[in-house]
């Protein structure tokens, strides 16, 4: 018998593309022309309907159910070196087993039977030749670790699905298979096949989605550390491949509209508009600000059906008081093909305001708040939400500490700079660039995450530290409004900023550069 991972290396299959095969819904989308194009991996029963496929089954139980189509059709059949009785980890090897089942000795003796190790079988019964493949809750989690495993990059999948149902196919098997492991949905894998992904760094995701998520960030330089925050927030919970793209990085040229209204409130107000341009006006692309930060998995906002529209937007509980948001956005790029000199020449015209641009859409045709506003929490996080978003500028955790959410974001940071995903070379990069507060890097050094436990030496490291946007509201006034006084005018810059009063913001900051 030979481990799968020796098999697919000798074979040249590693650099196959490879198609995954579960009996969720989606599974009814594969065809003999969809194969055609991948290596197959048919997951327990799925091999009844996959002729030439190779099998991987976890359960002993699964081999003998699916006997026929194993013994006439399947390429190989891939078990764990201990299988599994009944959803438990069994107490018998392959080796044992294949001596005394009929089954398992014929796919033994005509060389299909491979093996590997299975991270649920006692540590003393791993064979020391094969790594552990991990998994916790389905076996599809299983299959996209060994072929990581064995050097596969590029996985697709079919009939992997959440929710709680079988394809049509297989509903003979809905009362004695279905969710047998005791789990509520198939929902939990995902969590597991996010962590392969971003540890393997896999070219991943469903058959019937664009693949990779496409996620357009609007940042600045001072920004970037909070921006790197936040894609490996996304990338490490996302069970697609995802690509996190800083939009100023595209070098687009934003004119400047004429009126001192429609001017933009934030050096990346106008960034959004450039998305469906950088995503090359075709497909899917989901907008964000710099400073949010992901608690979920990135696919369950990429997968919403968008209907005719051409966006969707986040729909701002009304007991809260604010305008619209337009900070999280799924877009249908060609669809909309922004233009960002058309949209600033339809400003300086007057058929277009500040207020109709950022507060109600006017540019886009068809647009919903579609997206549930646990995708947008501003300042706020319970069980439910699924996008921390830190609107309140004085108080963003890589420049103050008075956030009482900040210890999410630092713990989110400690744990990128533990996988080395940001490097403590950067975060002093961006300190000495000030950028962010040098309390900060004392946090990381020290292994604290929150903020309120800073000791008063800590503290005194942030005593010199003008945040940028501080900086920017008091350029021109003098070292003498460094401290409580540029504090005071900054936060007055702010409050105008949110209530859209640009014309006095701009008289009051005018008046007192003099």
């Amino acid at each position: 018998m030979r481990d799968v991972h020796s098999w697919i290396r000798e074979k040249g299959m590693d650099t196959h593309k490879w198609l995954i095969l579960g009996k969720g819904p989606s599974f009814s989308k594969f065809s003999s022309e969809v194969a055609s194009s991948f290596t197959l991996l048919a997951l327990n029963h799925a091999i009844r309907d996959v002729p030439g496929a190779i099998a991987h089954i976890i359960d002993l139980d699964v081999v003998d159910e699916c006997a026929d189509s194993l013994l006439r059709d399947s390429a190989a059949l891939v078990m764990p070196w201990v299988p599994h009785v009944k959803n438990l980890a069994g107490q018998k090897n392959l080796g044992q087993l294949s001596e005394d089942h009929p089954v398992l000795r014929a796919m033994r003796d005509s060389g299909r039977l491979l093996w590997y190790n299975l991270q649920t079988a006692a540590a003393s019964a791993h064979r020391s030749e094969a790594p552990v493949v991990p998994t916790r809750y389905f076996s599809a989690e299983a299959a996209v670790g060994l072929l990581a495993l064995s050097g596969v990059k590029t996985m697709r999948t079919l009939g992997v699905d959440g929710g709680s149902q079988y394809a049509s196919t297989f509903r003979d098997l809905n009362e004695t298979t279905l969710l047998a492991n005791g789990r509520s949905s198939f929902d939990k894998q995902f969590e597991e096949i996010a962590r392969a992904v971003f540890q393997w760094n896999l070219d991943f995701g469903p058959l019937d989605e664009e693949v990779p998520v496409r996620v357009y960030v609007a940042t600045e330089p001072g920004q970037m550390l909070a921006t790197r925050v936040l894609e490996y927030s996304l990338r490490r919970r996302a069970s697609i491949t995802s690509v996190v793209y800083p939009i100023h990085d595209f070098g687009f040229a934003i004119p400047e509209p004429q009126a001192l209204e429609n001017k933009p409130r934030t050096p990346f107000s106008f960034q959004r508009f450039l998305v469906p341009q950088a995503a090359g006006l075709e497909g899917r692309a989901i907008y964000l600000d710099s400073d949010m930060q992901l608690l979920r998995d990135i696919r369950q906002l990429w997968r919403l059906p968008m209907g005719d529209n051409d966006l969707l937007a986040v729909g701002e509980p009304t007991k809260t008081g604010r305008k619209p948001q337009f900070s999280v956005m799924l877009l249908n790029c060609a669809r909309l093909g922004w233009k960002i000199d058309k949209i600033v020449t339809e400003m300086d015209s007057g058929r277009l305001t500040y207020s109709q641009l950022m507060y109600e859409m006017k540019v886009a045709e068809r647009w919903a708040a579609d997206i549930p506003p646990r995708w947008n929490c501003l300042e706020r996080c319970d069980g439910d939400s699924a996008l921390l978003h830190y609107t309140d500028m004085e108080r963003q955790p890589w420049i103050a500490t008075n956030n009482p959410l900040a210890r999410l974001w630092v713990k989110e940071l400690r744990a990128a700079v533990a996988e080395g995903f940001i490097t403590l070379d950067y975060v002093e990069e961006q300190i000495r660039s000030g950028f962010v507060r040098p309390s900060l890097l004392w946090q990381l050094q020290n292994d604290l995450d929150d903020v309120l436990l800073l000791p008063r030496k800590a503290k005194a490291l942030d005593k010199e530290f003008v945040p940028p946007y501080m900086a920017l509201s008091t350029k021109g006034l003098g070292r003498a409004w460094r401290g409580p006084a540029a504090m005071a005018v900054a936060r007055a810059r702010r409050l105008l900023e949110i209530s859209g009063v640009a014309a006095l913001m701009a008289a009051v900051h005018r008046r007192l550069s003099r």
